[in-house]
């Protein structure tokens, strides 16, 4: 089994800047995918960026040149990089993990972003 914990949401205001680390342990095999997803209240979740072990990265339209995704994989951890935050980037932000040999995916519990003046 694999554990993610999110960290780093908060309450910003517009223009402002947020930085969300996900923490992964347990069995994590080398060969992986992690990624950063939201959803907002009666949206259904969407991708915002991933990466996979090798660096490949993703990125949904609406965060390019706003967002940055990287990661550690000496120290399993993944972050995300949001600058010039929109009032529409409010959304709980979930870490996942998909082992690419198993197909397994494992999800964190969410960290709230909110962004109000």
């Amino acid at each position: 089994q694999v554990q993610l914990v999110e960290s780093g949401g908060g309450l910003v205001q517009p223009g402002g800047s947020l930085r969300l680390s996900c923490a992964a342990s347990g069995k994590i095999f080398t060969i992986n995918t992690m990624g950063w997803y939201r959803q907002a209240p009666g949206k259904q979740r969407e991708l915002v960026a991933s990466i996979t072990s090798g660096g490949s990265t993703i990125y949904a339209d609406s965060v390019k040149g706003r967002f940055t995704i990287s990661r550690d994989n000496a120290k399993n951890t993944a972050h995300l990089q949001m600058n010039s935050l929109k009032p529409e980037d409010t959304a709980l932000y979930y870490c996942k993990m998909q082992n690419i040999r198993s197909g397994n995916v494992y999800w964190g519990q969410g960290t709230q972003v909110t962004v109000s003046s």
